[in-house]
């Protein structure tokens, strides 16, 4: 559900864009635009101005501004683990910001705009989903899904200067899901396990490898090895259980910090500070807070998720 919302926000987004037509900022009544997607192209227009625009903004390029959307996308994140709409709904204006903001300075060099960005994703998703927009049946799941791929394979075939089985999967991607990545590109030609029980053991014998060459004082770059095969053996097994690895650990991570803020409080409640307390203190005051989620339901659990790359 949540994924089809943002297909017709984009869809509606690109008909909007093309439908309307182009406005200079602060024009119309009350010094608005025509539409909410003509406005915010018109301010970031306003904003990139080299006579009257914002001096920070007009020095901006794809470059210095990439930080300022990988953070709006943390920030998506974040909003969609607290369940917390008002948030979602905010931050994804933010995002649709960074968007609009590189879709302008390409725009500028006239390599392509907004419009441009909008009917691109239109077309593709409409082409990727020839089940709705089209008259082709599947016989169920696993067949759309590989046809999905198929498609997205004759895409990266015709749009990517990239060569190698692997081309396409960003090497700037997060890595535990750039991992889950790479192993299901594997396994969809057949390079897999058999069975999820065949998984666990790998895991045992990659730690194993970890501990042996802690014992023998091996280089850090062999342990800093061994340790990242225990990682991806480890994204390898939530693939197959369908987690996604990323946003399981994101919520450990949540999960951690939530217990770990009420052992700050426990502890000040009982007059000592995190600095001066003992590991046993802390310790017991973790066990309280652990106990305390349990019988207020509040631990977090990771949902079967995946969806297509």
């Amino acid at each position: 559900m949540f994924e089809r919302s943002i297909h017709t926000t984009i869809v509606y987004i690109a008909r909007q864009t093309h439908d309307t037509p182009q406005v200079n900022a602060m024009q119309g009544k009350n010094g608005l635009s025509h539409t909410p997607i003509d406005e915010l192209l018109n301010i970031m227009r306003r904003l990139r101005d080299p006579q009257q625009g914002c001096p920070w903004d007009i020095k901006q390029t794809w470059q210095t501004i990439l930080p300022y959307t990988l953070e709006e996308v943390y920030e998506v994140a974040e909003a969609v683990d607290k369940q917390d709409p008002a948030a979602l709904c905010d931050e994804l204006g933010d995002l649709l910001f960074q968007i609009v903001f590189m879709a302008q300075i390409a725009s500028e060099q006239g390599l392509f705009d907004f419009h441009d960005v909008a009917a691109g994703i239109s077309r593709k998703m409409i082409r990727r989903h020839p089940h709705v927009f089209g008259d082709t049946v599947y016989a169920d799941e696993h067949a759309q899904k590989q046809a999905w791929d198929a498609i997205k394979q004759a895409e990266r075939g015709i749009q990517s200067t990239e060569t190698g089985f692997f081309a396409g999967i960003p090497a700037a991607m997060p890595a535990l899901r750039r991992s889950q990545k790479l192993q299901r590109r594997a396994a969809g030609v057949g390079f897999d396990w058999d069975h999820l029980q065949q998984v666990i053991p790998k895991i045992h014998e990659e730690l194993d490898e970890v501990v042996d060459a802690v014992a023998k004082q091996e280089p850090f770059a062999r342990i800093e090895e061994e340790v990242g095969d225990v990682l991806m053996g480890a994204t390898n097994l939530a693939r197959l259980l369908g987690v996604n690895a990323e946003n399981a650990l994101r919520l450990s991570n949540r999960k951690f910090e939530r217990r770990f803020e009420r052992v700050e409080a426990l502890l000040a409640a009982a007059g000592i500070a995190l600095d001066t307390a003992s590991l046993e203190q802390m310790e017991n005051a973790w066990n309280i807070a652990k106990q305390e989620e349990k019988m207020t339901n509040g631990t977090y659990r990771c949902q079967k998720n995946e969806t297509p790359d």
